[in-house]
């Protein structure tokens, strides 16, 4: 994608700032790098704490690919973050039916560009106990479906150990490791020509999550609940901080 001068000038300027925190505060190990399209993707992580976009974003912005991501819109009235986020051209999303469509659009248009968009699938950070990817949104499908546009899963493990899911402070030492791996497009080809209804969607976002999940089960080398983690089925928020009960906000990686 062709940034505009500002841009360019917005993602240095931040990249000066955020690369040697990131190099500082934990090491990295980056895998499967070259999978990563030439030309407009959506690159679909996984979601399990405030920092996973710096972590994201950090690998991407080394392979040349500045990133874009769908960002909550109450960021952009942020005093000082706005005005990063606008010149970068990060997308704002709303949670109304017609914010969100137009979040998409400027998704599309990115990509239509040859720009790299991120799309967390889960929406919020997951609410999986263990921290696994939870059920997805299916914006992302539906984007990739209605533009033929490449999804491009990554997972990554270690960030949270830094700074724990809805934690207060950062632990930096001993000091962790952060590990992303970058997998093959997903094949959506099953779903060439079939309605874009919610069934079509539910169950490509399936296989966007199942690829996600597999990445992420050879980080950590476990393996992943039997059963995706559904919000809905565990009466929990779709959206926002969750805490269970009995529990406060950053009492741990346990904390949801």
């Amino acid at each position: 994608m062709k940034e505009s001068a500002k841009s360019r000038a917005t993602f240095v300027f931040i990249a000066g700032v955020v690369r040697p925190l990131m190099n500082l505060m934990m090491s990295k190990t980056w895998e499967g790098t070259e999978k990563l399209p030439a030309g407009g993707f959506i690159a679909a992580p996984n979601h399990c704490t405030e920092i996973d976009p710096l972590v994201v974003g950090h690998m991407l912005y080394n392979q040349k690919r500045a990133p874009h991501f769908l960002a909550k819109a109450a960021l952009f009235k942020v005093p000082g973050l706005g005005p990063l986020l606008r010149a970068t051209k990060q997308v704002p999303v709303e949670r109304s039916t017609a914010g969100a469509n137009r979040s998409l659009q400027v998704a599309q248009e990115i990509v239509a560009e040859g720009g790299a968009i991120i799309i967390y699938p889960e929406g919020t950070l997951t609410r999986d106990p263990g921290l696994w990817p939870m059920k997805g949104h299916t914006g992302a499908a539906r984007l990739a479906l209605e533009g033929g546009i490449p999804v491009v899963p990554i997972a990554h493990w270690g960030a949270h150990e830094v700074f724990p899911r809805y934690g207060k402070r950062f632990h930096l030492f001993p000091r962790k490791r952060s590990r992303v791996v970058v997998g093959d497009p997903v094949d959506l080809s099953a779903f060439e020509g079939r309605p874009l209804d919610k069934a079509t969607l539910t169950e490509a976002t399936e296989v966007i999550m199942d690829a996600i999940t597999d990445l992420l089960a050879g980080l950590r080398g476990e393996k992943p609940p039997a059963e995706r983690w559904d919000p809905a089925k565990q009466q929990q928020s779709k959206h926002g901080r969750f805490v269970d009960r009995g529990q406060q906000p950053g009492a741990g990686t346990e904390a949801q």
